[in-house]
């Protein structure tokens, strides 16, 4: 037989020369591809492992239980190596050649790339020397140990070994903000007027009252006796002997040096730089080259388009007054507001299981993540500076669940309204569908299933909150109004956000405006415009990964006709994990050619 093929071989003449040419150069070509296939993932992985060592608290969440017993090292030196490693990595990537790699490879090092970019972007705007604001930092760690688990005598080692290095953590906090005192890049004094009470909720006389004790009140059953007492006496020690005594000469500097020292002005663009940070800031949070004008100018027509839908509901409703009328009445009440705290909460509980019900409607099964997700209040302290609910991704072991946290103070500004499309935002099919699906893309680097691609993922968030139409959810036209309320809250950000830290607007007028246009409560307005001081450019990226989410399933819809399906739809959307906008429309649009090439194929 192999004589026989060697016969036909040889009487094809110059095909003989091409094939025996054509082999060993396919198997150079494999070889290269592998090779270059190697060299990005052994980068990934060493750099996903430097992530892990370097951000030891956010390792924990994650579910990586080997960094329990540290902080992160927030030294000046420390952050300078960090930007040498990133640059280093950055140059080994650009030394892999693209062409070689797989289009899911060369998908995976563009957004390595991207976040190797924005990180040495931050560092050298100086991003890290403002290392708290009023809704995180140093004053907010006491909740930590509410989101880890502790299910035995290692686990409780560990937390006792954090708390006693808390005092090396509260020097290098006041290293980087003298750091920024002396090189001008300061937090407006407006919104880090919020800190002093947070932190002074924290200096409790008896250490068994601090948060940070709170793991070893709920120790399990298998940690008993002797040994739990012991437990307990260490912790208690570290929280009196560093933990406490840390705090309070934190909380001293910061109001003896750091409070006085911060700036009067609320725009990004009053520190050194600001102007170029604040366009950076833009980009990294869209994932666009939309300017700061344009992306103002994006929110003055949704605002627009909005109210017109407002007008609709209020007519629909039969309120005899004008828009600015009907607000105030949904402001004002008592009908729209849950009487306390324990209400409230139970009132979240039933809408979660009831939109829970629904998402086939609008999902494949296998869309759906497996790890299921929990309610839980906003703690105490800090609810009163914070926003109305937040959510937080599962661990990556399984271990702990995602969570959806609401704020319970001040029911009565809470309004009735606005739950189920704050609900379908924060859980389902909002946060916890899209974040805990590309967790469980086992087939993706880990930074791609954790990737901070904010555009993507609050885009997906709000595109889901009008799913809740086709859902069946927004029966009620107060509830349709409370989605169009949620909607509008989004474009105003477009508006305030580029208005304060790029126009020159006044924290007054960015409430007025936010007041004219939304059916937020006055507590809520102020918050939110707070939060758009000391977190410029984060706000823009709602609406403006939405609106492109909505572009590109009417641009599917008009396409395929009768055979569009919107479970399809979704699932090209969620099955790459996070992704820049422009990545997105990309694999949106070649889906549709390949559906249309197959509707074609005889």
């Amino acid at each position: 037989m192999r004589g026989r093929a060697l016969s036909v071989l040889a009487s094809l003449g110059v095909l003989l020369l091409v094939g025996a040419c054509a082999g060993p150069a396919r198997v150079g070509a494999d070889s290269a591809k592998e090779e270059a296939r190697a060299a990005l993932h052994r980068l990934f992985a060493e750099e996903w492992e430097r992530s892990l060592v370097e951000n030891p608290v956010a390792a924990s969440l994650r579910g990586e239980r080997r960094f329990d017993d540290r902080w992160g090292d927030l030294s000046l030196s420390a952050y300078a190596a960090r930007a040498e490693a990133d640059q280093r990595a950055l140059e080994r990537l650009r030394a892999i050649p693209t062409d070689r790699l797989s289009e899911r490879d060369r998908i995976s090092a563009e957004l390595f790339a991207w976040m190797l970019e924005d990180r040495l972007a931050a560092y050298r705007f100086g991003a890290h020397l403002v290392p708290l604001n009023q809704r995180g930092g140093i004053q907010t760690l006491d909740t930590l140990g509410d989101s880890l688990p502790f299910s035995d005598e290692t686990a409780y080692r560990a937390w006792i070994a954090r708390l006693s290095a808390f005092d090396r953590l509260s020097e290098q906090t006041i290293a980087l903000m003298r750091e920024g005192m002396r090189r001008g890049v300061m937090p407006p004094k407006i919104v880090m007027q919020r800190i002093p009470a947070q932190l002074q909720a924290q200096l409790v006389a008896n250490p068994r009252e601090s948060r940070f004790y709170r793991p070893f009140t709920r120790m399990p059953a298998s940690i008993s006796g002797e040994l739990a007492e012991a437990l307990r006496a260490e912790g208690e020690r570290a929280i009196a002997e560093v933990v406490l005594p840390a705090l309070r000469r934190f909380h001293d500097f910061f109001l003896a040096e750091y409070l006085p020292s911060c700036r009067e002005g609320i725009a990004i663009r009053d520190i050194p730089d600001g102007e170029a940070y604040y366009r950076h800031l833009v980009r990294r949070y869209t994932t666009t080259e939309l300017s700061p004008e344009e992306v103002h100018a994006i929110g003055l027509a949704e605002v627009q388009r909005i109210r017109a839908e407002m007008e609709r509901v209020r007519e629909q409703v039969g309120f005899p007054g004008d828009l600015a009328a009907f607000i105030e009445y949904l402001r004002s009440d008592p009908r729209f507001y849950h009487r306390d705290s324990e209400e409230l909460f139970q009132a979240y509980l039933a809408i979660s299981k009831r939109i829970d019900g629904e998402l086939l409607k609008v999902f494949r099964p296998d869309s759906l993540p497996r790890t299921p997700y929990g309610l839980k209040p906003i703690p105490e302290h800090v609810a009163p500076d914070t926003t109305t609910a937040y959510y937080m991704p599962p661990s990556a072991d399984g271990r702990r669940p995602g969570l959806y946290y609401v704020n319970l103070y001040r029911p009565e500004t809470r309004p009735k309204y606005e739950m189920m499309a704050l609900s379908i935002h924060e859980a389902v099919p909002g946060h916890h569908l899209q974040i805990a699906r590309a967790l469980e893309l086992k087939d993706l680097p880990p930074f791609r299933r954790h990737l901070d691609m904010t555009a993507y993922v609050e885009g997906w968030a709000l595109y889901s909150e009008k799913l809740g139409h086709e859902m069946g959810l927004y029966q009620d036209p107060f509830d349709h109004f409370g989605q169009l309320t949620y909607d509008m809250w989004r474009a105003v950000r477009l508006v305030v956000d580029t208005g304060m830290h790029h126009l020159g607007w006044s924290r007054e007028q960015a409430i007025a405006f936010f007041r004219e246009h939304a059916a937020k409560s006055e507590a809520d307005i102020v918050n939110e415009i707070d939060r758009y001081i000391a977190w410029p450019g984060q706000a823009l990226a709602y609406k403006i990964g939405e609106l492109e989410i909505l572009k590109l399933r009417r641009e599917a819809e008009k396409a395929l006709g009768p055979r569009f399906d919107l479970r399809d739809f979704h699932e090209v959307v969620l099955a790459e994990g996070p992704l820049p906008l422009s990545l997105l429309a990309q694999r949106v649009r070649h889906w549709i050619r390949e559906t249309e090439r197959a509707a074609a194929a005889p």
